[in-house]
Protein backbone atom coordinates (compact mmCIF):
# COMPACT_ATOMS: atom_id res chain seq x y z
CA UNK A 1 0.00 0.00 0.00
CA UNK A 2 2.86 2.36 0.92
CA UNK A 3 4.54 1.57 -2.41
CA UNK A 4 1.36 2.50 -4.39
CA UNK A 5 1.06 5.81 -2.49
CA UNK A 6 4.69 6.71 -3.22
CA UNK A 7 4.25 5.89 -6.92
CA UNK A 8 1.02 7.93 -7.09
CA UNK A 9 2.68 10.94 -5.44
CA UNK A 10 5.66 10.62 -7.81
CA UNK A 11 3.41 10.56 -10.88
CA UNK A 12 1.41 13.59 -9.70
CA UNK A 13 4.61 15.49 -8.83
CA UNK A 14 6.19 14.77 -12.23
CA UNK A 15 2.99 15.86 -13.94
CA UNK A 16 2.99 19.17 -12.01
CA UNK A 17 6.72 19.75 -12.59
CA UNK A 18 6.13 19.22 -16.32
CA UNK A 19 3.70 22.14 -16.42
CA UNK A 20 6.06 24.33 -14.36
CA UNK A 21 9.03 23.44 -16.59
CA UNK A 22 7.02 24.11 -19.76
CA UNK A 23 5.99 27.51 -18.37
CA UNK A 24 9.61 28.40 -17.66
CA UNK A 25 11.02 27.41 -21.06
CA UNK A 26 8.11 28.64 -23.20
CA UNK A 27 8.24 32.31 -24.12
CA UNK A 28 4.92 34.16 -23.91
CA UNK A 29 3.48 34.89 -27.33
CA UNK A 30 3.38 38.52 -28.43
CA UNK A 31 1.39 37.60 -31.51
CA UNK A 32 -1.93 39.41 -31.58
CA UNK A 33 -4.82 37.31 -32.81
CA UNK A 34 -6.13 39.00 -35.96
CA UNK A 35 -9.68 40.27 -35.82
CA UNK A 36 -12.25 39.22 -38.37
CA UNK A 37 -12.45 41.78 -41.10
CA UNK A 38 -15.44 40.76 -43.23
CA UNK A 39 -17.80 38.30 -41.57
CA UNK A 40 -20.40 37.98 -44.33
CA UNK A 41 -22.56 39.65 -46.94
CA UNK A 42 -24.68 42.42 -45.45
CA UNK A 43 -26.50 43.32 -48.62
CA UNK A 44 -26.73 43.11 -52.37
CA UNK A 45 -27.91 46.25 -54.16
CA UNK A 46 -28.47 46.63 -57.89
CA UNK A 47 -29.95 49.07 -60.36
CA UNK A 48 -33.04 48.29 -62.42
CA UNK A 49 -35.61 50.17 -64.51
CA UNK A 50 -38.62 49.51 -62.27
CA UNK A 51 -37.72 48.52 -58.69
CA UNK A 52 -41.36 48.01 -57.65
CA UNK A 53 -42.00 45.54 -60.51
CA UNK A 54 -38.70 43.78 -59.80
CA UNK A 55 -39.62 43.37 -56.12
CA UNK A 56 -43.06 42.02 -57.13
CA UNK A 57 -41.48 39.60 -59.61
CA UNK A 58 -39.10 38.23 -56.97
CA UNK A 59 -41.96 37.91 -54.50
CA UNK A 60 -44.23 36.09 -56.96
CA UNK A 61 -41.65 33.89 -58.63
CA UNK A 62 -38.99 33.28 -55.98
CA UNK A 63 -40.99 33.73 -52.78
CA UNK A 64 -39.07 36.66 -51.29
CA UNK A 65 -40.93 38.60 -48.60
CA UNK A 66 -40.49 42.03 -50.15
CA UNK A 67 -41.24 45.52 -48.91
CA UNK A 68 -40.51 49.05 -50.16
CA UNK A 69 -36.76 48.48 -49.50
CA UNK A 70 -36.40 45.03 -51.04
CA UNK A 71 -36.10 41.97 -48.84
CA UNK A 72 -34.24 41.07 -45.66
CA UNK A 73 -32.85 37.56 -45.42
CA UNK A 74 -32.75 36.20 -41.88
CA UNK A 75 -30.19 33.57 -40.92
CA UNK A 76 -28.31 32.28 -37.88
CA UNK A 77 -24.65 32.97 -37.33
CA UNK A 78 -22.23 30.06 -37.71
CA UNK A 79 -20.04 31.08 -34.76
CA UNK A 80 -23.06 31.30 -32.43
CA UNK A 81 -26.20 29.61 -33.73
CA UNK A 82 -28.32 31.42 -31.13
CA UNK A 83 -27.63 34.79 -32.80
CA UNK A 84 -29.50 35.96 -35.88
CA UNK A 85 -27.94 37.82 -38.76
CA UNK A 86 -29.49 39.69 -41.66
CA UNK A 87 -28.69 40.38 -45.30
CA UNK A 88 -30.49 43.13 -47.22
CA UNK A 89 -31.47 42.65 -50.88
CA UNK A 90 -32.49 45.88 -52.64
CA UNK A 91 -33.26 46.85 -56.22
CA UNK A 92 -32.58 50.57 -56.78
CA UNK A 93 -33.87 52.82 -59.53
CA UNK A 94 -31.48 52.83 -62.49
CA UNK A 95 -30.94 56.60 -62.08
CA UNK A 96 -29.80 56.37 -58.44
CA UNK A 97 -26.61 58.21 -57.55
CA UNK A 98 -26.14 56.12 -54.39
CA UNK A 99 -23.54 53.88 -56.08
CA UNK A 100 -21.38 56.82 -57.25
CA UNK A 101 -18.54 57.36 -57.87
CA UNK A 102 -18.72 53.77 -59.14
CA UNK A 103 -20.26 53.44 -62.59
CA UNK A 104 -21.36 49.85 -61.93
CA UNK A 105 -24.98 48.78 -61.66
CA UNK A 106 -24.45 47.02 -58.33
CA UNK A 107 -23.01 47.53 -54.87
CA UNK A 108 -22.24 44.93 -52.22
CA UNK A 109 -22.53 45.56 -48.50
CA UNK A 110 -20.14 43.53 -46.37
CA UNK A 111 -20.72 42.81 -42.69
CA UNK A 112 -17.63 43.61 -40.61
CA UNK A 113 -16.69 42.94 -37.00
CA UNK A 114 -14.84 46.12 -36.01
CA UNK A 115 -15.28 48.98 -38.46
CA UNK A 116 -12.98 51.46 -36.73
CA UNK A 117 -10.07 48.99 -36.57
CA UNK A 118 -10.68 47.93 -40.17
CA UNK A 119 -10.58 51.57 -41.33
CA UNK A 120 -7.13 51.98 -39.76
CA UNK A 121 -5.88 48.99 -41.79
CA UNK A 122 -7.58 50.22 -44.97
CA UNK A 123 -5.98 53.68 -44.64
CA UNK A 124 -2.55 52.07 -44.12
CA UNK A 125 -3.11 50.11 -47.34
CA UNK A 126 -4.07 53.22 -49.33
CA UNK A 127 -7.70 52.18 -49.85
CA UNK A 128 -9.99 55.02 -50.94
CA UNK A 129 -12.46 55.78 -48.16
CA UNK A 130 -15.33 57.80 -49.59
CA UNK A 131 -17.00 59.18 -46.47
CA UNK A 132 -16.97 59.21 -42.70
CA UNK A 133 -18.54 56.55 -40.52
CA UNK A 134 -22.28 57.04 -40.10
CA UNK A 135 -23.67 55.58 -36.90
CA UNK A 136 -27.27 54.46 -36.40
CA UNK A 137 -28.88 52.33 -33.71
CA UNK A 138 -28.74 49.34 -36.07
CA UNK A 139 -25.06 49.72 -36.97
CA UNK A 140 -22.19 51.72 -38.39
CA UNK A 141 -21.59 52.29 -42.11
CA UNK A 142 -18.86 53.61 -44.36
CA UNK A 143 -18.17 53.41 -48.11
CA UNK A 144 -14.92 52.51 -49.84
CA UNK A 145 -13.71 51.75 -53.37
CA UNK A 146 -12.06 48.51 -54.37
CA UNK A 147 -9.17 48.29 -56.81
CA UNK A 148 -11.56 48.55 -59.82
CA UNK A 149 -13.55 51.48 -58.37
CA UNK A 150 -16.52 49.37 -57.28
CA UNK A 151 -18.23 51.12 -54.41
CA UNK A 152 -18.47 48.90 -51.33
CA UNK A 153 -20.54 49.52 -48.23
CA UNK A 154 -19.13 48.24 -44.93
CA UNK A 155 -21.60 47.58 -42.11
CA UNK A 156 -20.84 46.82 -38.48
CA UNK A 157 -24.29 45.48 -37.68
CA UNK A 158 -26.29 45.64 -34.49
CA UNK A 159 -28.57 42.73 -35.38
CA UNK A 160 -30.78 42.95 -32.28
CA UNK A 161 -31.74 46.56 -33.02
CA UNK A 162 -32.03 45.83 -36.77
CA UNK A 163 -34.45 42.99 -36.07
CA UNK A 164 -36.51 45.10 -33.63
CA UNK A 165 -36.69 47.93 -36.16
CA UNK A 166 -38.08 45.57 -38.81
CA UNK A 167 -40.60 44.08 -36.39
CA UNK A 168 -41.71 47.55 -35.26
CA UNK A 169 -42.28 48.46 -38.93
CA UNK A 170 -44.28 45.25 -39.44
CA UNK A 171 -41.83 43.91 -42.03
CA UNK A 172 -41.31 40.20 -42.62
CA UNK A 173 -37.96 38.61 -43.34
CA UNK A 174 -37.22 35.98 -45.96
CA UNK A 175 -36.13 32.76 -44.25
Amino acid sequence: MKKISVITVAIIASFCFGFVFKGIITKPSNVVTPYKKVSGIGGVFFKCKEPKKVREWYQTNLGLNTNQYGSVFEWYQAADSTKKGFTQWSPFNEKTTYFEPSTKDFMINYRVENLELLLIDLKKNGVTILDTVETYDYGKFVHILDIENNKIELWEANDKVYEKMGLDMGLQTTK
